[in-house]
């Protein structure tokens, strides 16, 4: 629990107090209630008339204005009690996503691959919520649960130590039944919960695909597989609630057996003389509120192991390496000559064969290099060395002759801009995702570097322009759209190195000419690196690397030179455009 509550203990403390207090109250209010029917029935309490009430009238009335000013008093303090556990939860989950989530963004680029992204989403929303969840209700629970064990044992074992056993028996079994009861009802609702997923799947999936079931006729076929998953969700789904209402019957059978217990041997007790009538008035609720109380025991074991399970999931992530940006030589972005150099360079991602082997060019400054290759080449792997997402197992990558692993991270990525062919843009405004990276540009440039990466002519027809909501990922817009955007952000960014990694894919060509222009334009004082499988993209430039499996270098040089060698590149240049070799 000091885990996840961590420095925010003495709220904590604070909670559990008011959570005692409350708890203690309300036993003291019970006490004055159960008092009020013994004055009713058999006139006024000596001890009452001891402390100078003298009537049952007035005993009667002193006891409903003391029960009812200690129920205000339980209110106060419950109300401060859940507002405080509450509070608490809301700020451990603040407390865990303020901690998690940069880690989480500052992860080896390794890790967050090698994670599905909702599971790290998971941790961040779902685990980080039942941190919080768990903080502002079972604590409570199991506080008052104890304030109650705590008042009515020490307090039978004074007032009526004869009957202590009655009242004490019941609570081992009840907390066996509760906890049996959760472990079987957990497996119960496991499968139960399968049962439901497979049922949920298979409607969506059927929906979803309503043209191929039409199609081929399988309206009828779909039809069975869902009456057959609902029987199978049915059956799952009435085991476990047999079980949840035959358990809860027997709470109910067990505290009735208690209280009648209670009531008899208490009762025997009073008119034998060995039980004063305003202890065993005072005594006979308590057993009862312990019991219901205990009933929730069973709910509070499994959401702490639920709990302990999601804060593993997140001290995992917390455990993970993440980059250190601010670590390694400076680097002046503004005095970047833009040379890069791929010195015997070999990396391979885990389990496989290397990506690139020995692999070694160099990339002139203020020009723009192609490279080009087959699937499976090392493309995007060299493009991933560049920007130091990953780090050669031997080799060295060297920028202006610097080797950019010993570079601070933040200043190497301000001097190298990248542009995947999986256009990345967030759930806000055109403008809001151009200006992601230069958060400080004016809107003149903005729209010129739109104008630039030829988007300003859609961006102009959209309802709200540059302040158009474009949805999750860009969902308003089309492939071609979301590419051109997240070009005109790079150019806005304007480092002086950009890797372009198949990043006009997804483009028309007459687009893509129009963007060929303006790359010619933009890489006149930068280094440009084109990434690109579809050769007409690269055509003009002023170097390219041709690429096999496995990372080897085969050719270089320029477009009229490599299909004058009548190589690789001119058979995949052949093969896309249908152009003779000859």
């Amino acid at each position: 629990m000091g885990r996840i509550i961590g420095r925010h203990r003495r709220q904590a403390v604070l909670a559990s107090l008011l959570s005692a207090g409350a708890q203690a109250a309300e036993l003291v209010m019970y006490l004055f209630i159960g008092w009020m029917p013994l004055v009713l029935f058999r006139g006024e309490s000596t001890l009452l008339a001891r402390l100078g009430l003298g009537s049952a009238a007035t005993q009667l009335c002193a006891l409903g204005v003391a029960a009812t000013l200690v129920r205000v008093l339980v209110t106060f303090l419950s109300y401060r009690a859940d507002v405080s556990w509450r509070g608490l939860g809301q700020d451990v989950q603040h407390t865990w996503r303020s901690e998690v989530y940069p880690h989480a963004q500052r992860l080896e680029l390794r890790h967050l691959e090698d994670e599905r992204t909702t599971r790290l989403a998971g941790v961040l929303t779902e685990d980080i919520s039942q941190l919080g969840n768990f903080v502002a209700t079972r604590p409570d629970e199991v506080i008052r649960l104890a304030t109650c064990l705590l008042g009515m044992i020490p307090a039978y074992l004074l007032l009526a130590p004869q009957i202590a056993w009655i009242a004490v028996v019941p609570v081992p079994i009840v907390v066996w039944l509760s906890l049996d009861h959760q472990e079987r009802a957990a497996a119960g609702h496991a499968a139960s919960g399968e049962r439901r997923a497979q049922l949920n799947s298979q409607v969506i999936n059927s929906l979803a695909a309503s043209a191929t079931v039409k199609s081929f006729r399988g309206e009828e076929h779909e039809a069975v597989r869902l009456e057959e998953l609902s029987n199978e969700y049915r059956r799952s789904s009435c085991r476990t609630d047999r079980s949840t209402a035959l358990y809860a019957q027997s709470l109910h059978a067990g505290a009735a057996t208690s209280f009648l217990g209670t009531l008899l041997l208490g009762g025997r007790a009073m008119l034998n003389g060995a039980l004063s009538p305003e202890a065993f008035s005072a005594l006979i609720v308590m057993p009862q509120m312990v019991i219901w109380k205990l009933t929730s025991l069973g709910g509070t074991v499994e959401q702490y192991h639920r709990t302990l399970a999601a804060l593993h999931r997140v001290e995992y992530v917390q455990s993970l390496p993440a980059e250190s940006p601010g670590e390694g030589r400076p680097l002046d972005s503004r005095r970047v000559r833009g040379e890069v150099v791929l010195d015997r360079v070999t990396f391979s991602y885990p389990g496989r064969e290397p990506a690139v082997r020995e692999l070694s060019m160099r990339i002139a400054p203020e020009k723009t290099t192609a490279i080009v290759g087959a699937t499976g080449a090392g493309k995007s792997t060299i493009a991933k060395l560049l920007t130091r997402f990953y780090a050669p197992q031997s080799g060295r990558v060297l920028l202006d002759g610097q080797d950019i692993q010993a570079l601070r991270l933040d200043d190497l990525r301000s001097a190298v801009g990248f542009v995947s062919q999986d256009a990345s843009l967030f759930d806000g405004t055109v403008e809001e995702n151009l200006r992601y990276g230069s958060f400080d540009a004016d809107r003149s440039d903005i729209v010129r570097s739109a104008r630039i990466a030829q988007a300003s002519t859609f961006i102009e027809a959209l309802p709200e322009r540059y302040n158009t909501v474009i949805g999750e990922r860009g969902a308003a817009l089309s492939g071609g759209q979301r590419q051109r955007i997240s070009l005109a952000r790079a150019f806005l960014y304007g480092p002086p190195i950009v890797v372009l990694d198949e990043a006009t894919s997804a483009v028309d060509n007459e687009t893509e000419a129009a963007i060929q222009r303006t790359l010619h334009w933009f890489s006149k004082d930068r280094t440009l690196i084109v990434i690109a499988h579809r050769l007409s993209t690269i055509r003009h430039a002023d170097r390219i690397y041709v690429l096999d499996q496995g990372g080897m270098l085969v050719e270089e040089g320029t477009h009229h030179q490599l299909l004058a060698r009548d190589g690789l590149y001119a058979s995949l240049w052949s093969l896309q455009t249908g152009e003779p070799l000859s």
